[in-house]
């Protein structure tokens, strides 16, 4: 049994942020996995019950499902926000026994299934780490350190740390793209 949205023309999606970084990333991974369909891809704030600079693993997970689940609680309380999937993205940091590091979890709801994936990790410079924290936010820490503005809503610490060879967005596009795979295979996901 294929999924259901392989036959659907336009899909529609409702983005836990207003970060164009993961909007773009949505629009693009559900374009790669729906070549054919019009993709209409809308951004909202929902909250993420946790710290604003998530800094353990679990805490990073949480957001990103706190974000899907009140965007699909939205959907069924707003007509303008009902959509096929709601897809939250929350970046978080921790150390890892081989050092600091930067990822990102992804959470998708479809049918009231819940999907969880993650992207690849960064690794971070130990200064990095301990302005985080001190209490600070990883693109505020980036901004400073490379003198930019509002990184996290451009190609993030990652184009930076990787002179613009991969992007936030590129990174998170190929996560969303990994956590669709139980909504994409339902049959051998149930």
């Amino acid at each position: 049994m294929l999924c259901a949205l392989t036959h659907q023309s336009t899909i529609s999606i409702t983005v836990g942020s207003t970060n164009p970084v993961k909007i773009g990333a949505a629009r693009q991974a559900l374009s790669l996995l729906f070549p054919d369909a019009e993709i209409r891809c809308q951004g909202i704030h929902a909250p993420s019950g946790v710290a604003p600079q998530p800094m353990t693993d679990e805490e990073t997970r949480e957001g990103a499902i706190n974000r899907a689940r009140y965007c699909a609680q939205m959907g069924q309380e707003n007509e303008q926000l009902k959509a096929d999937l709601y897809i939250a993205m929350e970046g978080g940091v921790d150390l890892f026994d081989h050092g600091a590091a930067t990822y990102a979890y992804m959470a998708i709801i479809h049918n009231n299934e819940l999907s969880i994936g993650r992207s690849a990790q960064l690794p971070l410079p130990g200064k990095v780490y301990q302005a985080l924290v001190a209490g600070e936010e990883l693109g505020d820490v980036m901004d400073r350190l490379f003198n930019t503005v509002n990184i996290k809503q451009k190609g993030g610490a990652i184009g930076l740390f990787t002179q613009g060879r991969a992007s936030r967005e590129s990174v998170y596009t190929q996560a969303i793209v990994l956590a669709m795979a139980p909504i994409l295979n339902p049959e051998l996901f149930a």
